[in-house]
């Protein structure tokens, strides 16, 4: 409580926490009054590899940077982020994970929710506090040494390079923006916000806000409400990570040479499609079997999802290693016309069959919004969290299933 709640400094760490200041385009608008408004780093420490953890924290509170907000967090949406971050978890994803919440006693005033509505504080696990909006407000005041720093600062100790430059930063970001937007597929999630202060160098997910699994594999289906345009729709989020990309390179022109910088920006639709069938064959449980078949699987796959609009957990559960193993509600749909693509291109994947208990479930774990709902109830209502720790339990299950 004194560290996680009161934000006493931990012994070998900052002495006083670290709100940043930031830019960034938000829906493609670009700010320059952003900041952490509610949290701020708190801690450093280093895991058994050697690589550098950011303890931050959501709902502390305000900042310098916190404009009109009250700098709190909804005991609701400390929920869904542990509900998004330990789903994401289970499910391969390069995202921050949630340490602690601690309920706060406060009563807030929210207009997109009952109200009052609990507060808490969260602290969550990043590799990096670093965002793509800490490099456009250093060019935005053109202060080239500072960039050239904070360049230098990233490859010590957040990518393990030890240097190389702007341009071999950029083309870091271009692999792992890829590989986030193909994962975030695979996941049939969709995180909501994808403006540039909420993407870090290190290309982890984190800050979620108005997040949604996808009920069908429908390219325009939106977890925001205020996304009247689906700008960051399930299917556009990979043209919004390369945008993102692009506006990082952008900034990044204040020490590098335009020329320098083209070749990686070029390379993401590739490295997008490779991370893209990566990601779609780990969720399915098979091996590659080279670039043609893989892509020839990735089609088919994505032309039965659409158009069946089957749910794609169930698909990826009744499919794990490359064929069907049980009867499963969906088997009129697998039989269609649909998945006919499918059903030729998956048979030179199918693998043995997954032996963990998981798979021998009645249904997949599931995190739509139905389910955050029905586990946000009981606290709501009687302050009852066992559910939510049956649901965590039941999510981990199912990431040693996976792994």
């Amino acid at each position: 409580m004194r560290h996680f709640g009161r934000f006493e400094a931990l012994p070998g760490s900052l002495d006083t926490p670290l709100a940043l200041r930031y830019h960034g385009h938000q829906f493609r608008t670009y700010n320059p009054d952003l900041g952490d408004g509610r949290g701020f780093l708190f801690a450093q420490c280093r895991d058994d590899r050697g690589r550098l953890m950011d303890l931050g924290t959501k709902g502390s509170g305000t900042t310098p940077w916190s404009r009109a907000g009250d700098g709190r967090l909804t005991l609701k949406g400390a929920v869904r982020e542990i509900l998004a971050t330990e789903m994401l978890e289970a499910l391969g994803l390069h995202t921050s994970r949630t340490l602690s919440v601690i309920e706060t006693g406060e009563k807030l005033q929210r207009g997109d929710e009952p109200s009052p509505t609990r507060s808490a504080v969260l602290v969550r696990l990043n590799h990096s506090h670093v965002r793509y909006g800490s490099f456009q407000r250093l060019a935005y005041h053109q202060n080239a040494g500072a960039m050239q720093r904070l360049v230098d600062y990233c490859h010590a100790n957040l990518l393990g390079t030890g240097g190389g430059g702007a341009v071999a930063l950029l083309d870091h970001a271009v692999t792992t923006a890829a590989r986030l937007a193909a994962q975030f597929m695979a996941a049939g999630f969709v995180h909501g916000v994808l403006n540039t202060d909420n993407i870090n160098i290190t290309g982890e997910c984190f800050d979620y806000g108005p997040w949604r699994f996808t009920p069908a594999w429908d390219p325009d289906f939106t977890a925001a409400y205020f996304d009247h345009q689906g700008l960051y729709s399930f299917g556009r989020q990979a043209e919004a990570l390369q945008w993102n990309v692009f506006q990082l390179a952008g900034a990044l022109r204040l020490i590098a040479p335009l020329e320098a910088i083209k070749p990686p920006l070029a390379a993401f639709a590739d490295r997008y499609k490779a991370a893209l069938a990566t990601a779609l064959l780990a969720r399915l449980g098979v091996a590659s079997r080279g670039e043609d078949a893989d892509t020839a699987l990735v089609k088919s796959i994505e032309t039965g999802l659409v158009g069946t609009r089957m749910n794609p957990d169930r698909f990826w559960f009744d499919w794990r290693c490359g064929a069907r193993r049980q009867a499963s509600p969906a088997d009129g749909l697998y039989d269609s016309a649909d998945f006919a693509a499918f059903r030729d291109a998956v048979t030179a994947y199918d693998g043995a069959a997954p032996t963990h208990p998981y798979w021998a479930d009645a249904a997949p774990c599931t995190m739509l919004i139905d389910d955050v709902e029905a586990l946000w109830a009981p606290i709501a209502e009687r302050d009852d969290w066992a559910p939510l720790h049956a649901k965590i339990a039941a999510i981990r299950r199912m990431g040693e299933a996976m792994r």
